[in-house]
Protein backbone atom coordinates (compact mmCIF):
# COMPACT_ATOMS: atom_id res chain seq x y z
CA UNK A 1 0.00 0.00 0.00
CA UNK A 2 1.71 3.27 -1.08
CA UNK A 3 1.61 6.63 0.62
CA UNK A 4 0.60 10.14 -1.43
CA UNK A 5 1.94 13.12 0.08
CA UNK A 6 2.03 16.70 -1.01
CA UNK A 7 5.21 18.74 -0.92
CA UNK A 8 5.17 22.16 0.74
CA UNK A 9 6.05 24.98 -1.25
CA UNK A 10 9.66 26.39 -0.44
CA UNK A 11 10.17 30.23 0.70
CA UNK A 12 11.54 31.61 -2.51
CA UNK A 13 8.45 30.77 -4.53
CA UNK A 14 5.25 31.75 -3.90
CA UNK A 15 2.07 30.83 -5.49
CA UNK A 16 0.99 32.21 -8.19
CA UNK A 17 -2.25 33.96 -6.88
CA UNK A 18 0.16 35.55 -4.24
CA UNK A 19 2.39 36.49 -6.98
CA UNK A 20 -0.45 37.91 -8.90
CA UNK A 21 -1.42 39.89 -5.67
CA UNK A 22 1.76 41.32 -5.07
CA UNK A 23 1.92 42.85 -8.41
CA UNK A 24 -1.75 44.26 -8.32
CA UNK A 25 -0.64 45.61 -4.36
CA UNK A 26 2.69 47.57 -6.23
CA UNK A 27 0.74 48.57 -8.92
CA UNK A 28 -2.23 50.14 -6.79
CA UNK A 29 0.54 51.36 -4.75
CA UNK A 30 1.91 53.17 -7.90
CA UNK A 31 -0.98 54.43 -8.61
CA UNK A 32 -1.70 55.84 -5.11
CA UNK A 33 1.72 57.84 -5.78
CA UNK A 34 1.16 58.83 -9.15
CA UNK A 35 -1.85 61.64 -8.01
CA UNK A 36 0.15 63.14 -4.73
CA UNK A 37 3.62 64.25 -7.17
CA UNK A 38 0.85 65.49 -9.37
CA UNK A 39 -0.45 67.61 -6.43
CA UNK A 40 2.57 68.57 -5.53
CA UNK A 41 3.73 69.75 -8.94
CA UNK A 42 0.54 71.53 -8.62
CA UNK A 43 0.44 73.40 -5.53
CA UNK A 44 4.92 74.44 -6.08
CA UNK A 45 4.06 76.05 -9.88
CA UNK A 46 1.73 79.03 -8.16
CA UNK A 47 3.84 79.38 -5.25
CA UNK A 48 6.60 80.38 -7.48
CA UNK A 49 4.73 82.85 -9.32
CA UNK A 50 3.43 84.30 -6.54
CA UNK A 51 7.40 84.90 -5.51
CA UNK A 52 7.72 86.41 -8.80
CA UNK A 53 5.03 89.00 -8.84
CA UNK A 54 5.61 89.83 -5.47
CA UNK A 55 9.61 90.57 -7.03
CA UNK A 56 7.67 92.54 -10.08
CA UNK A 57 5.24 94.67 -7.67
CA UNK A 58 7.65 95.68 -5.13
CA UNK A 59 9.97 96.70 -8.48
CA UNK A 60 7.31 98.42 -9.56
CA UNK A 61 6.82 100.67 -6.39
CA UNK A 62 10.32 101.70 -5.83
CA UNK A 63 10.72 102.30 -9.69
CA UNK A 64 7.51 105.08 -8.86
CA UNK A 65 8.63 106.06 -5.95
CA UNK A 66 12.10 106.91 -7.78
CA UNK A 67 9.92 108.75 -10.11
CA UNK A 68 7.66 110.79 -7.88
CA UNK A 69 11.36 112.06 -6.31
CA UNK A 70 12.87 113.21 -9.60
CA UNK A 71 9.43 114.89 -10.73
CA UNK A 72 9.20 116.56 -7.67
CA UNK A 73 13.02 117.37 -7.27
CA UNK A 74 12.44 119.08 -10.94
CA UNK A 75 9.83 121.06 -9.46
CA UNK A 76 11.47 122.19 -6.86
CA UNK A 77 14.86 123.41 -8.59
CA UNK A 78 12.35 125.00 -11.82
CA UNK A 79 10.31 127.30 -9.40
CA UNK A 80 13.69 127.95 -7.30
CA UNK A 81 15.41 128.86 -10.82
CA UNK A 82 12.01 130.91 -12.38
CA UNK A 83 11.75 132.91 -9.32
CA UNK A 84 15.60 134.27 -9.87
CA UNK A 85 14.28 134.86 -14.09
CA UNK A 86 10.77 135.71 -13.72
CA UNK A 87 9.79 139.21 -15.34
CA UNK A 88 7.09 141.48 -13.98
CA UNK A 89 6.02 144.81 -15.27
CA UNK A 90 8.52 147.64 -14.16
CA UNK A 91 11.08 145.13 -12.30
CA UNK A 92 12.28 141.99 -12.48
CA UNK A 93 14.75 139.55 -10.73
CA UNK A 94 17.64 138.26 -12.75
CA UNK A 95 19.49 136.91 -10.68
CA UNK A 96 20.25 135.62 -7.13
CA UNK A 97 23.67 134.23 -6.80
CA UNK A 98 24.02 134.04 -2.48
CA UNK A 99 22.57 135.59 0.52
CA UNK A 100 25.11 138.54 -0.03
CA UNK A 101 24.13 140.40 -3.02
CA UNK A 102 21.54 139.98 -5.19
CA UNK A 103 20.83 141.91 -9.26
CA UNK A 104 17.87 143.30 -9.96
CA UNK A 105 16.65 144.83 -13.53
CA UNK A 106 14.88 147.93 -13.16
CA UNK A 107 12.98 150.31 -15.44
CA UNK A 108 10.50 153.22 -14.31
CA UNK A 109 8.87 155.63 -15.92
CA UNK A 110 8.49 159.68 -15.39
CA UNK A 111 8.03 162.82 -16.57
CA UNK A 112 10.74 165.53 -17.32
CA UNK A 113 8.93 168.98 -15.67
CA UNK A 114 12.59 170.70 -16.18
CA UNK A 115 12.33 170.05 -20.09
CA UNK A 116 9.23 172.08 -21.41
CA UNK A 117 9.72 170.67 -24.86
CA UNK A 118 9.13 166.89 -23.52
CA UNK A 119 5.48 165.96 -23.32
CA UNK A 120 5.63 162.55 -22.88
CA UNK A 121 6.98 160.15 -19.91
CA UNK A 122 10.02 158.73 -20.26
CA UNK A 123 11.75 155.45 -19.44
CA UNK A 124 14.63 154.99 -16.93
CA UNK A 125 16.45 151.52 -17.30
CA UNK A 126 19.50 150.11 -15.00
CA UNK A 127 20.90 147.22 -13.75
CA UNK A 128 20.86 147.08 -9.87
CA UNK A 129 23.45 145.20 -8.10
CA UNK A 130 23.28 145.18 -4.44
CA UNK A 131 25.41 143.68 -1.54
CA UNK A 132 24.02 143.21 1.76
CA UNK A 133 27.42 142.44 3.23
CA UNK A 134 29.51 145.11 2.01
CA UNK A 135 26.88 147.45 2.16
CA UNK A 136 27.46 148.87 -1.24
CA UNK A 137 25.24 149.51 -4.38
CA UNK A 138 26.39 149.33 -8.03
CA UNK A 139 23.75 150.72 -10.96
CA UNK A 140 24.61 150.77 -14.24
CA UNK A 141 22.55 152.90 -16.30
CA UNK A 142 22.34 152.11 -20.37
CA UNK A 143 22.19 154.77 -22.91
CA UNK A 144 18.77 156.25 -22.97
CA UNK A 145 16.68 157.04 -25.91
CA UNK A 146 15.67 160.34 -24.86
CA UNK A 147 17.65 163.68 -23.46
CA UNK A 148 21.64 164.48 -22.93
CA UNK A 149 22.02 162.13 -20.58
CA UNK A 150 24.81 159.84 -20.24
CA UNK A 151 25.25 155.88 -19.75
CA UNK A 152 27.10 155.08 -16.40
CA UNK A 153 28.48 152.75 -14.20
CA UNK A 154 27.77 153.99 -10.18
CA UNK A 155 28.77 153.14 -7.24
CA UNK A 156 27.19 153.83 -3.37
CA UNK A 157 29.64 152.76 -0.86
CA UNK A 158 28.13 152.94 2.65
CA UNK A 159 30.78 151.43 4.61
CA UNK A 160 33.37 154.71 2.84
CA UNK A 161 30.44 156.85 2.53
CA UNK A 162 31.51 157.83 -1.18
CA UNK A 163 29.43 157.97 -4.60
CA UNK A 164 31.52 157.33 -7.30
CA UNK A 165 29.77 157.76 -11.56
CA UNK A 166 31.53 156.24 -14.14
CA UNK A 167 30.72 158.38 -16.94
CA UNK A 168 30.77 155.63 -20.11
CA UNK A 169 30.71 158.95 -22.81
CA UNK A 170 33.90 160.14 -21.27
CA UNK A 171 35.74 157.58 -19.88
CA UNK A 172 36.05 159.39 -17.11
CA UNK A 173 34.93 159.07 -12.71
CA UNK A 174 33.99 161.53 -10.64
CA UNK A 175 34.22 161.12 -6.56
CA UNK A 176 32.00 162.64 -4.47
CA UNK A 177 30.62 162.15 -0.68
CA UNK A 178 27.42 160.36 -0.19
CA UNK A 179 24.30 161.85 -0.25
CA UNK A 180 22.25 159.68 2.17
CA UNK A 181 19.08 162.07 1.90
CA UNK A 182 18.76 161.04 -1.96
CA UNK A 183 20.17 157.38 -2.17
CA UNK A 184 18.56 154.89 -0.29
CA UNK A 185 20.52 152.37 2.25
CA UNK A 186 21.19 149.02 0.36
CA UNK A 187 18.28 147.24 2.92
CA UNK A 188 15.67 149.75 2.01
CA UNK A 189 16.59 150.35 -1.46
CA UNK A 190 16.17 146.30 -2.25
CA UNK A 191 12.92 146.25 -0.07
CA UNK A 192 11.56 148.74 -2.61
CA UNK A 193 12.49 147.01 -5.88
CA UNK A 194 11.16 144.25 -4.17
CA UNK A 195 7.86 145.99 -3.94
CA UNK A 196 7.77 147.66 -7.41
CA UNK A 197 8.16 144.14 -8.43
CA UNK A 198 5.17 142.33 -6.57
CA UNK A 199 3.11 145.51 -8.11
CA UNK A 200 2.98 147.45 -4.46
CA UNK A 201 3.99 151.09 -6.39
CA UNK A 202 2.98 152.52 -9.76
CA UNK A 203 6.47 152.07 -12.01
CA UNK A 204 5.38 155.81 -12.23
CA UNK A 205 7.73 158.58 -10.40
CA UNK A 206 8.97 161.90 -10.78
CA UNK A 207 12.48 163.57 -11.27
CA UNK A 208 14.82 165.91 -9.13
CA UNK A 209 17.99 167.83 -10.05
CA UNK A 210 21.18 167.99 -8.53
CA UNK A 211 24.12 170.10 -9.73
CA UNK A 212 27.99 169.53 -9.19
CA UNK A 213 31.46 170.99 -10.29
CA UNK A 214 34.79 169.74 -10.76
CA UNK A 215 37.33 170.16 -8.39
CA UNK A 216 40.57 168.46 -8.62
CA UNK A 217 42.51 165.49 -9.88
CA UNK A 218 42.37 162.33 -7.39
CA UNK A 219 45.92 160.92 -7.25
CA UNK A 220 45.55 158.79 -4.46
CA UNK A 221 43.13 155.91 -6.01
CA UNK A 222 43.63 153.91 -2.93
CA UNK A 223 41.79 156.04 -0.33
CA UNK A 224 38.67 155.89 -2.47
CA UNK A 225 38.30 152.26 -1.49
CA UNK A 226 38.35 148.15 -3.03
CA UNK A 227 34.75 148.95 -5.38
CA UNK A 228 36.04 152.54 -6.25
CA UNK A 229 39.07 151.45 -7.21
CA UNK A 230 38.65 148.59 -9.17
CA UNK A 231 35.51 150.95 -10.82
CA UNK A 232 37.82 153.83 -11.44
CA UNK A 233 41.74 152.50 -11.91
CA UNK A 234 43.19 153.38 -15.33
CA UNK A 235 40.89 156.29 -15.88
CA UNK A 236 40.88 160.27 -15.33
CA UNK A 237 39.30 160.36 -11.82
CA UNK A 238 38.46 163.57 -10.22
CA UNK A 239 36.60 164.92 -7.51
CA UNK A 240 32.93 166.92 -7.04
CA UNK A 241 31.25 169.47 -4.87
CA UNK A 242 27.46 170.00 -4.62
CA UNK A 243 26.69 173.45 -5.83
CA UNK A 244 23.97 174.82 -3.89
CA UNK A 245 23.21 178.12 -5.66
CA UNK A 246 22.72 177.91 -9.19
CA UNK A 247 24.78 181.11 -10.85
CA UNK A 248 22.90 181.05 -14.79
CA UNK A 249 24.52 184.54 -15.51
CA UNK A 250 27.39 183.37 -18.01
CA UNK A 251 26.77 179.92 -17.14
CA UNK A 252 26.91 178.20 -20.50
CA UNK A 253 29.77 180.52 -21.51
CA UNK A 254 32.28 179.29 -18.91
CA UNK A 255 31.35 175.41 -18.01
CA UNK A 256 30.29 172.52 -19.75
CA UNK A 257 27.77 170.30 -17.96
CA UNK A 258 27.18 166.35 -18.82
CA UNK A 259 24.36 165.03 -16.95
CA UNK A 260 23.56 161.21 -15.75
CA UNK A 261 20.22 160.12 -14.15
CA UNK A 262 19.63 156.72 -12.07
CA UNK A 263 17.10 155.69 -9.83
CA UNK A 264 17.81 155.22 -6.35
CA UNK A 265 15.12 155.82 -4.50
CA UNK A 266 11.52 156.74 -5.07
CA UNK A 267 12.62 159.24 -7.49
CA UNK A 268 14.92 160.14 -10.77
CA UNK A 269 17.92 161.88 -9.65
CA UNK A 270 19.55 163.91 -12.63
CA UNK A 271 23.05 164.57 -12.01
CA UNK A 272 24.82 167.78 -13.75
CA UNK A 273 28.30 167.08 -13.64
CA UNK A 274 29.69 170.44 -14.68
CA UNK A 275 33.59 171.60 -15.09
CA UNK A 276 35.16 174.64 -16.60
CA UNK A 277 36.35 175.28 -19.92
Amino acid sequence: MGKIGFQQPTAGFKPEKEAKAARTSNVVKAEILLPQDVEEQSLSLPMWRRRYLSHIFYLAVILMLLLLGLILTSMYVYRYFSLADSVTDSITALDMIDLDYIEWECEVTFEDYFDSQLTEELKLHEDVRINFEEDYERINVSTPHFGESDPADIIHDFQRGLTAYHDLALDKCYVIELNTTIVMPPQNFSELLANLKKGAYLPHTYIIQEEMIVTEHVTDMDQLGSFIYHLCRGKETYRLKRRTSRRHIHRRATEKCHHIRHFANTFVVDTAICQKL
